[in-house]
């Protein structure tokens, strides 16, 4: 196959695509920092819409795009914000549910085709799982294409209604998108050492500290795994509402379990487990 340029052919304006973003969660926002380099490399003008702490921790600016901030999905002037942003755009990705939805409406009566990326699912309950259900159906139906970080995702939008769902591979989280697997200063070993995995197998988990995330599951394994000699030592970098509630448990069964919180050295660290 030969290769496709994303420059523009002499006199004309470089494509534009614009990346939403929506609360800025670790996984969305360094798959955008990734895509927005490669994109540039290759011509493309970028502009990524995002809430503006999301742009100072992953600097989408500094890998070439512009950055529009655009509020929260809960301020009234997200919607508008993101219309005007995308006034002239060739393309829009959004990525995320609550994204996705805002950039339908914001598309509202233009033909400008929206690509969307699901990182993982929304979960919800009761009325809300309604609600949950209404707006996949919505934004798989007004996406040219929606991509999917797993099968499981790329199989839901395809029952949900999507007219074209593929698997694509999503970027590590890690802040500024510059963390190299191998830090000259910063050794293997002196990773697994600052993590307290000296001598002992380190498993590593990445991900917001939410229901539905398997932590219990996990919690439970290394439970079991106390038996073994040596102890396996399990190491979550992530933050969300259950932090307290994992510590807690952690505590009082004394599992062999680390909570890091929010972390911009996750390729470092996956590579040393």
């Amino acid at each position: 196959m030969s290769h496709v340029s994303s420059h523009s052919p002499h006199g004309q304006s470089p494509l534009r695509t614009v990346q939403v973003l929506g609360g800025g969660n670790a996984g969305s926002s360094a798959h955008v920092r990734s895509l927005t380099s490669g994109l540039v490399a290759r011509g493309v003008k970028v502009t990524v819409c995002a809430p503006v702490e999301a742009d100072r921790l992953y600097d989408f600016t500094g890998a070439g795009a512009d950055h529009v901030h655009v509020p929260r999905s809960s301020d009234p002037g997200s919607v508008s914000a993101l219309r005007a942003a995308c006034s002239d755009a060739d393309l829009v990705h959004a990525h995320g549910l609550h994204a996705s939805f805002r950039a339908v409406l914001a598309l509202s009566g233009r033909s400008t085709p929206l690509v969307v990326t699901w990182h993982d699912r929304a979960h919800a309950e009761g009325a809300r799982a309604h609600l949950v259900r209404l707006l996949e159906r919505r934004v798989v139906k007004a996406a040219s294409v929606v991509l999917g970080a797993t099968s499981a995702l790329v199989d839901r939008a395809r029952t949900t209604g999507a007219r074209d769902a593929r698997l694509a591979a999503v970027a590590l989280p890690g802040a500024r998108g510059a963390v190299r697997l191998e830090d000259p200063d910063r050794p293997r070993p002196k990773v697994r050492a600052e993590l307290g995995a000296t001598g002992r197998p380190l498993l590593m988990a990445v991900g917001s500290l939410d229901r539905h995330r398997g932590y219990d599951t996990l919690l439970d394994a290394s439970r079991a795994w106390r038996a073994l000699d040596p102890v396996p030592l399990v190491v979550i970098a992530g933050e969300g509402a259950l932090r307290g509630e994992l510590q807690r448990r952690i505590e009082d069964e004394e599992l062999p379990v680390r909570l890091i919180g929010r972390r911009d050295d996750i390729a470092e660290l996956l590579a040393a487990a």
